[in-house]
């Protein structure tokens, strides 16, 4: 439940510019969840939301994977240039690479040091990431998506 709301979430704030806890709040009831602003609250301090300019002048929420370290444009390229599809498995995600990529996008990963991911192991086209929980998994599945535009 929770990790599917925080899926949820990131979704929201993908798709709108969402100011305040409110506003997140009513996204997330149309969606079918029903929240509380508490709740709400500790899904935005789990999720580590920051708000940043969003179009016309307003702050809106996103995610804070542009400000951790080693997230350059080199790993970013990689990662977008060999992703293919990814999946999840409790808390271990599975990503699909095009053939031969599988070290380069492991090593982007690895080089992003995401808090979240224990390890990459990686074939010719296959990873598997450990993550530390399963919510956590839904947070990399969502960062992913973010980098590879999906």
């Amino acid at each position: 439940m929770k990790a599917d709301r925080q899926a949820k979430i990131i979704e929201l704030i993908s798709q709108y510019d969402i100011e305040t806890q409110e506003e997140l709040a009513l996204y997330l009831k149309k969606a079918g969840c029903n929240v509380t602003q508490a709740t709400v609250s500790r899904d935005i301090r789990e999720l580590k939301l920051t708000k940043a300019p969003g179009r016309h002048g307003k702050q809106k929420y996103v995610l804070m994977y542009d400000e951790l370290p080693g997230l350059n444009e080199k790993y970013l390229r990689v990662l977008r240039e060999g992703f293919v599809s990814m999946d999840m498995a409790q808390n271990i995600l599975v990503v699909k690479t095009v053939s031969g990529m599988a070290m380069a996008v492991a090593a982007s990963l690895d080089n992003m040091h995401w808090q979240e991911i224990a390890g990459c192991i990686a074939g010719d086209d296959t990873i598997m990431c450990a993550v530390h929980s399963v919510e956590e998994t839904v947070q990399v599945m969502a960062k992913i998506r973010q980098i590879v535009g999906g």
